[in-house]
């Protein structure tokens, strides 16, 4: 053997000994089409790995190719509520992220049988599969006890997932904002039609995480071979609601008033829009943004961060104008200094 060639088996070796990812290792995302995903399938397969996209619609994931070479990403079908193909998925995987969660609930798709039961699934597949190392995405507010069925979903998923595998990652993010968000482009495209904003939430704090900041953090867990942690990422600043509207009228450019809304009243207004298609708000999400959604001072000071990770995070000051710039009137060709 070479002595090039020797290197690299004796560096896969102690790779595999610490519990590190070696180049060319097969990652399994399930749910990587979607707004974080296709960050986190990027940052994967820029560090080499191959990636296996498992999307319940492989054809609407194809976009993802091309952020590899030839054959690194590769979306496959597969249903988290079917064990068959979840099973499918992990085979010969070396490590598994499981990145699928939902807003609201319609159908089938509840937040029991996709957080919770969905989550186990997974979970006990890379098991059987013998997976190296697995991580699972949770949310910042997570908690069994909370009045927020998302939240008590959530906090059910990572208690499943911890029993299956011990030593599995949780990240925990805040709002994740970023071009493809649901929430900063949400109100944007409101303050084109209204002279009104809502404030939801009074005085609970958020911790809003840029999505490639996330994604890196991400990447990072899994390429360095450790397990057993729950981590949480927040950006460098922390907002109230009405703190998040200002910097996104900042960002497009407009004077909008602020009108603070009863918990009540968003609650009833919650009541009718949680039946359209796509609401914008149900009853749950409005006793979500009643409750901080920030990173602890425990996770901060034992280094289960961003910044932990040695990652800067970034301000909203310095994305949202890249992107919230559409909705400008006269969009990328009105400057910043403009009335």
């Amino acid at each position: 053997m070479s002595g090039e060639g020797a290197g690299q088996h004796d560096n896969a070796d102690r790779n595999k000994a610490a519990g590190r990812l070696a180049r060319g290792s097969l990652v399994t995302v399930f749910g990587g089409s979607g707004f974080l995903g296709r960050h986190i399938v990027h940052a994967l397969a820029r560090r080499g790995y191959r990636v296996r996209v498992a999307v319940r619609r492989p054809n609407d994931a194809l976009f993802l190719r091309p952020m590899g070479v030839v054959g690194q990403v590769e979306p496959v079908q597969a249903n988290i509520r079917d064990d068959a193909s979840v099973r499918a998925a992990v085979a010969g995987a070396d490590a598994v992220v499981n990145l699928v969660g939902i807003l609201h609930e319609s159908g089938r798709q509840t937040f029991k049988a996709v957080q919770d039961e969905g989550a186990a699934r997974v979970a006990r597949a890379a098991r059987d599969a013998g997976v190296v190392s697995f991580l699972h995405v949770s949310a910042l507010g997570a908690d069994e006890n909370s009045k927020s069925a998302y939240a008590r979903s959530k906090a059910a998923g990572e208690k499943a997932v911890r029993e299956v595998l011990p030593q599995a990652n949780i990240v925990r993010p805040s709002i994740v904002f970023g071009p493809e968000d649901n929430f900063f482009n949400l109100f944007a495209a409101l303050a084109r039609l209204t002279p009104v904003l809502p404030v939801i939430g009074g005085n609970a704090l958020f911790q809003p995480v840029y999505v490639k900041d996330l994604a890196e953090g991400i990447a990072c867990i899994i390429e360095s071979g450790e397990g057993g942690k729950v981590y949480e990422f927040g950006g460098p600043e922390k907002h109230t609601f009405r703190g998040l509207m200002e910097e996104m009228l900042r960002a497009t450019l407009r004077k909008r008033t602020l009108l603070p809304v009863p918990t009540f009243l968003a609650t009833l207004v919650s009541c009718v829009t949680q039946f359209l298609p796509n609401p914008p708000l149900t009853p749950d999400q409005v006793r979500l943004l009643g409750q901080d959604n920030v990173v602890s001072e425990e996770a901060a000071a034992e280094g289960r961060t961003l910044e932990g990770l040695g990652i800067t995070p970034t301000t909203l000051a310095l994305v949202l104008p890249t992107y919230l710039y559409r909705f400008r009137k006269a969009g990328q060709f009105e400057r910043a200094n403009a009335n």
